[in-house]
């Protein structure tokens, strides 16, 4: 039976976006995320993080130091009495040929294919018009585009909807 989810950009949804974010010690959960991831569970929803992490192919930081950062961030997930069903990255350029760099829906598909995702019921949310372009290439018509990110204002996104904080994605997704 196909399960309905929802989608996470990593950085500017999760965690403040710093760009090339790979230590802990940098690392900022955004505030209500743990509230909110709750409250998307308790709906029945499951939760999948799709990330662009472009800084390793740019030799910024490792593949290694990718993974010790997201068991840390899986860690405090699991503290909070939260479940990833699993994270899906991009470690490719912007100019790379690849399938999963969003605005690509790759990483999107390869969920979709692994857990029998029920895409038409499912929502994404980020932070960068990248992200509501590959979800909408893969089937997603529910979207959110948080509007706090690197402070700019983002109005002309084709994002379903818009809104400035994480917080306010919990009135826009309910049963």
């Amino acid at each position: 039976m196909p399960i309905k989810t929802i989608f996470l950009d990593r950085d500017g949804v999760i965690n403040k976006d710093i760009k090339y974010l790979y230590r802990i010690d940098d690392f900022i959960f955004i505030d209500g995320i743990f509230d909110a991831c709750s409250y998307f569970e308790k709906l029945g929803f499951k939760i999948i993080i799709v990330t662009n992490q472009s800084g390793i192919n740019r030799n910024l930081y490792t593949e290694n130091d990718y993974q010790k950062l997201t068991n840390w961030m899986l860690s405090q997930f699991r503290d909070n009495h939260i479940n990833i069903l699993d994270i899906f990255h991009c470690p490719h350029g912007p100019k790379s040929n690849c399938k999963c760099r969003k605005p690509k829906a790759g990483m999107l598909i390869e969920a979709q294919i692994k857990y029998d995702i029920d895409m038409e019921n499912s929502w994404l949310i980020g932070d960068q018009e990248r992200d509501i372009l590959a979800a909408k290439s893969a089937g997603i018509k529910n979207t959110i585009l948080l509007n706090h990110s690197l402070g700019t204002i983002k109005l002309d996104s084709t994002a379903k909807y818009i809104t400035n904080s994480l917080i306010e994605s919990k009135s826009l997704i309910k049963f």
